[in-house]
């Protein structure tokens, strides 16, 4: 009991407890801010961070699905499709890996550079996301379809995709797949959408759980303290959100994991700048989060003059989603 109540456990539950806030606030799928705040907090090794993250995800994820379910928000043909491609991709991809290497040392290089790349797709899907709200508020909506007709092809793709990326990396269950719905059936309303992806995100990092612990076990001083600190900081990011700009927080959210993507790929053994200058991959590091907090609204704001709106101020992003459903047209 007494290694619990270490600095490193309460580092653990501050970090989860941050990271739940902002997964409440925004619906951000955990495992991308969770695995690297992590990996970068040197609390174990990446295998054993992403078996715990995987863990707790199952967890609270049951939760939030289960509450979901109550009120018969899911689409549960659409989740089934999801999950027949996910579950068997995300138990599969971890023996991928394991099968690649038997040296420690080239596992954790290997998960480091997946975790990179995963990072930067879920920050490219992430911004995406944004942009294609963008769009949909300034063509007048899209008609609302809660029960659409499945395309079951691209369903399953999309599931064996999110599968093989949570199932390696902890990454893509509320990024990527939550990204790829939204193009496949834009007539999902946001509540169908965040409960279907929450129904099939259950057994997807069940099954990528076990697939872990089977490899690489379960370390429980890693994973109590990420409970004890995930679960509150969720429940309140869920209740403060209606108070908090989602727009900063997003934008966010979208330098964050563009930084700690680049920063995991240095440390999987990419070096721009040869072995041994470690102080200037970090200055590369700063400068392009530096460049995004300033680029990143003057992007924004020229699309945003593109579609017709002005550059900087009203409507905001909160207000652009409250305006999609006010103007959504009646089927």
């Amino acid at each position: 009991m007494t290694e619990w109540f270490t600095l490193t456990a309460l580092s653990i539950a501050a970090a989860g407890f941050l990271v739940g806030i902002v997964v409440g606030l925004t619906g951000m799928g955990g495992g991308a801010l969770m695995t690297p705040a992590l990996i970068f907090l040197g609390v174990g090794h990446t295998s054993a961070i992403v078996t715990a993250d995987l863990t707790a995800a199952a967890i609270y994820k049951t939760g939030g699905a289960i509450t979901h379910a109550r009120e018969g928000s899911p689409n549960l043909r659409l989740a089934a499709w999801l999950v027949a491609g996910s579950v068997p991709m995300a138990f599969l991809g971890p023996w991928l890996v394991n099968a690649l290497t038997d040296d420690p040392a080239d596992l954790e290089k290997t998960l480091k550079l997946c975790i990179g790349i995963a990072l930067l797709f879920a920050a490219s899907t992430y911004a995406l996301r944004l942009y294609i709200n963008l769009r949909r508020v300034r063509r007048g909506g899209v008609a609302p379809d809660d029960d659409p007709r499945i395309r079951p092809l691209p369903t399953l793709a999309v599931g064996m995709l999110g599968g093989l990326l949570v199932g390696i990396t902890s990454v893509g269950s509320g990024s990527v797949i939550m990204i790829a719905l939204l193009m496949l059936y834009p007539g999902l309303s946001a509540v169908r959408l965040v409960g279907t992806d929450l129904v099939q995100a259950v057994p997807l990092v069940l099954s990528a759980a076990l697939a872990n612990i089977a490899i690489h076990g379960l370390e429980w001083d890693l994973l109590v303290p990420l409970v004890i600190g995930s679960v509150p900081g969720t429940l309140l990011g869920s209740r403060i959100a209606p108070r908090v700009p989602q727009s900063v927080i997003r934008r966010g959210i979208v330098i964050v994991l563009t930084m700690s993507g680049t920063a995991l790929l240095f440390k999987a053994g990419l070096h721009p700048f040869g072995e041994g200058h470690e102080t200037l991959e970090a200055v590369l590091v700063a400068a392009i989060g530096v460049a995004m907090v300033l680029l990143v609204p003057l992007v924004w704001g020229l699309l945003r003059r593109q579609h017709g709106l002005p550059m900087f101020g009203a409507p905001t992003v909160s207000e652009m989603e409250r305006m999609e459903r006010r103007t959504a047209p009646e089927r």
